[in-house]
């Protein structure tokens, strides 16, 4: 059986990114998930935004427990932050809240262009 063009480039994609490429793949696409929420919210549509709020949780959950904490107060800074943004993406979803969305998207948005841009210095 032949496997979809597009999801064996992304496997490829991963399979071969560096640690840092990865990072910013990972922020990528909680920004793209939670835009695809917030469309869900406009059009009324729950499961949407569910589905979606999920995704964006769970890749909040991996870049928590991909830390290492013993790396000093950066890392634990970093945790803490995460945590405070699962929480609003859970309360976000349950109340299926815009302005919480937005909250967590500024965050994510923030920490992915600092981290692209000490990618392209270094």
């Amino acid at each position: 059986m032949l496997k979809d063009p597009y999801q064996q480039y992304k496997q490829n994609e991963v399979a071969t990114a560096t640690p840092g490429r990865l990072m910013l793949m990972l922020y990528n696409a909680a920004i793209k998930n939670l835009k695809l929420s917030k469309e869900g919210v406009a059009e009324k549509n729950i499961t949407k935004v569910n589905t979606y709020m999920c995704k964006v949780q769970d890749i909040v959950l991996e870049l928590m427990v991909s830390l290492d904490l013993t790396q000093g107060e950066v890392a634990q800074n970093l945790f803490a932050l995460y945590g405070y943004m699962h929480q609003r993406l859970v309360d976000a979803n349950i109340k299926k809240d815009v302005d919480m969305m937005n909250e967590v998207d500024g965050m994510l948005t923030e920490l992915r262009d600092t981290w692209k841009s000490a990618l392209l210095k270094g």
